[in-house]
Formats: C-alpha cells, sequence, structure tokens
C-alpha cells in the first residue's frame, strides 16, 4: 500500500496506518534505545534501577458512555500501558484541553472521575496542566495522561515468542468500543453492553510469580485483539493460531457485531489483558488470572507455531482457516 500523503482517521486506528505514521515519522525522527521497541511504555535507566514512562492522548466521542468516561479512561489507559511491562505504576499527571464554553460542572466530573479511578488503582495524580481553546479548536474536552512506574529489571516479561507457547486473554473481548458505538449513535439494543474500562495494576500483580515465563504482555485498545497479536509476532519467527470458538464474546458484542457486521478480534478493549506464555505454566497464569476479579472469564485463546511465521491465523468455528491481518482502516474512530 503507498504511503499516505495526509492524515487520515485511519492514522488512528492503532492498525497499519497508524504503524506507517510511528515508522516513517515519529520513529524515524525521535529514533532511541528506549523508543525503538516500541512497547506500551519505555523502559528507562535511572539512579537506582529501571523506571517505565508512557504518554497517552484521550478524545473519545462521547465523552462519558457505559461503564466509564474520558476521565476514568485517561487514569485506566495510562496505568495499563505501564502494567504490562511488568511496572508498578507511582504516579500520574494529567493535561486538559478544554473548548471554551463548556461546563465548569463538566470538567468537575471528570476530574472527579479520573480521581475515583486513581485513588482505585492507587496510583497518584501529582502533576497537570490545562489549556483553553476557541469553540472551533476541539469539541468538547481532551486529556493527556502520563504515567511513571517502577520495574524490577530482574523479573519483568520478556522473550522471544517460542512454538508451542500459549496465548491466554483475561476475559471477554470488544466491550468497549461496542459501548462508545452504542452510545455514541444511540442505538436500542435489548444487551445492554458496558465499556470494560479498568485499571490492571492489580491483575498484573497476580502474574509476577510468572513474569520470568510470560513472552509478553499487551492491553489490546485501539485496533482491538487482532492488532495486538500481530504486532506480537511482527518480524517473528513463529505465527499464532488462535481458536475462534475459545475465544470469549459476550452475548451483547456478538450480536451487535453480527448486525452491524463488525468483526469483535478489532473492536478496542480498556480493560482486558492478552499474553503468551510458556505452555508449562498455562495452568499456574489461568488460575492466577480467574483469582482476580478482572480475569474471571480468562481463556487461553490459541498458540504459537513456526509452520505460519509472523502471521496470525484463525481457525474458525466452522473448520476453516483464514488470515487475520492488522486493521487497516478504522472501524470506528474516537474511542480512545
Amino acid at each position: 500500500m503507498p504511503r499516505s500523503k495526509t492524515i487520515e482517521l485511519g492514522h488512528g486506528s492503532g492498525g497499519v496506518l497508524t504503524r506507517e505514521l510511528i515508522r516513517d515519522v515519529f520513529l524515524k525522527t525521535f529514533d532511541n534505545p528506549a523508543l525503538a521497541p516500541l512497547m506500551d511504555s519505555a523502559l528507562v535507566e535511572a539512579a537506582g534501577g529501571e523506571l517505565a514512562f508512557t504518554t497517552d492522548a484521550y478524545v473519545v466521542k462521547p465523552l462519558v458512555f457505559p461503564g466509564g468516561d474520558i476521565g476514568k479512561l485517561a487514569v485506566c489507559g495510562t496505568v495499563n500501558d505501564l502494567a504490562v511491562v511488568g511496572a508498578r505504576p507511582l504516579a500520574l499527571s494529567c493535561a486538559m484541553i478544554v473548548r471554551e464554553g463548556i461546563e465548569i460542572e463538566l470538567v468537575e466530573q471528570m476530574t472527579r472521575s479520573m480521581q475515583a479511578a486513581a485513588a482505585d488503582a492507587g496510583v497518584p495524580i501529582v502533576a497537570g496542566d490545562t489549556k483553553v481553546v476557541e469553540r472551533t479548536s476541539c469539541d468538547g474536552l481532551f486529556v493527556t495522561t502520563a504515567g511513571l512506574g517502577a520495574v524490577d529489571a530482574a523479573n519483568r516479561p520478556g522473550g522471544a515468542i517460542r512454538d508451542g507457547d500459549a496465548v491466554i486473554v483475561s476475559g471477554t473481548i470488544g466491550e468497549h468500543g461496542t459501548a462508545v458505538l452504542v452510545a455514541r449513535e444511540g442505538l436500542k439494543v435489548t444487551s445492554p453492553v458496558v465499556s470494560d474500562c479498568a485499571a490492571l495494576n492489580g491483575l498484573v500483580e497476580t502474574l509476577r510469580p510468572f513474569f520470568g515465563r510470560i513472552r509478553i504482555m499487551r492491553d489490546p485498545t485501539r485496533g482491538g485483539l487482532a492488532t495486538a497479536l500481530n504486532e506480537f509476532v511482527e518480524q517473528s519467527d513463529v505465527g499464532l493460531v488462535l481458536r475462534e470458538a475459545a475465544i470469549p464474546v459476550s452475548d451483547g458484542v456478538g450480536a451487535i457485531c453480527e448486525l452491524l457486521g463488525l468483526d469483535p478480534l478489532y473492536l478496542a478493549n480498556e480493560g482486558k489483558l492478552v499474553l503468551v506464555c510458556d505452555a508449562g505454566v498455562v495452568g499456574e497464569v489461568l488460575g492466577a488470572l480467574r483469582s482476580h476479579p478482572l480475569g474471571a472469564r480468562a481463556a487461553v485463546i490459541g498458540a504459537a507455531t513456526s509452520k505460519y511465521p509472523a502471521k496470525v491465523c484463525l481457525e474458525t468455528a466452522v473448520g476453516g482457516l483464514r488470515l487475520v491481518d492488522m486493521l487497516v482502516t478504522d472501524q470506528l474512530p474516537r474511542i480512545c
């Protein structure tokens, strides 16, 4: 596909166009050893040890949706980016871009939501900034959060995925993207869908004893589970084969996807974890995840194989095998 000459909505999808923009613009310009791995958080050396550092901007529309709002989303998203690299989150910052004319009560509501989410995660918001722009410059409220976490360099996930490794997801997929879609379009549904927006640092703590045998973890947000798994095996000697029947999808998400022709594999999640681990610890990892409320529906959904290098494939419910590629265009923009 030829390189785009202008920014499109697809550049914010987390998929192929996002990777193109990061590789050809940002990584080329900012290239350094901490940025090059393109993990959810950068690992940087500091006096006395290693730190994880991350930042993210949130432009979700609508600002409030079933199960959350932009404030909760910003806190949980940044905490999760720290947690999935094995860091213990220490502190967050918050910057808001606010459109003139917006009600102060709404801004207060979002800050209260951020504080509640931060308190639940046990991570304080310690710095911030505010900018106000003209009515035509943004459509409400944008939030940027950054986070700092402590890393035990001797015990953190990491390593090449190997043939036979297991793929595990912590629960049902696609709920955040579906909940935002329902709220945005005012859809009337018989099975309500609520965003899974949640901080995952408590769930990740249950996995700490197995970090040495966990190859990689990710919270599959933009681009969904499919895009995260493609990133796992990009330029790898192995691929992943998923079992469609094993991937947990709620009735509400399944019904909406069937009605609108969406694929839950590409819908955003904001409170789910996907990981690849040594097959020898699958039982222990599943048990640890299921011991926590956010991992109660954890499931093994596939395995690594040298048969399909750098590919993600899906064994369908009817017995076929199809390629699961990285997202190209955005199924639903402005979901985080």
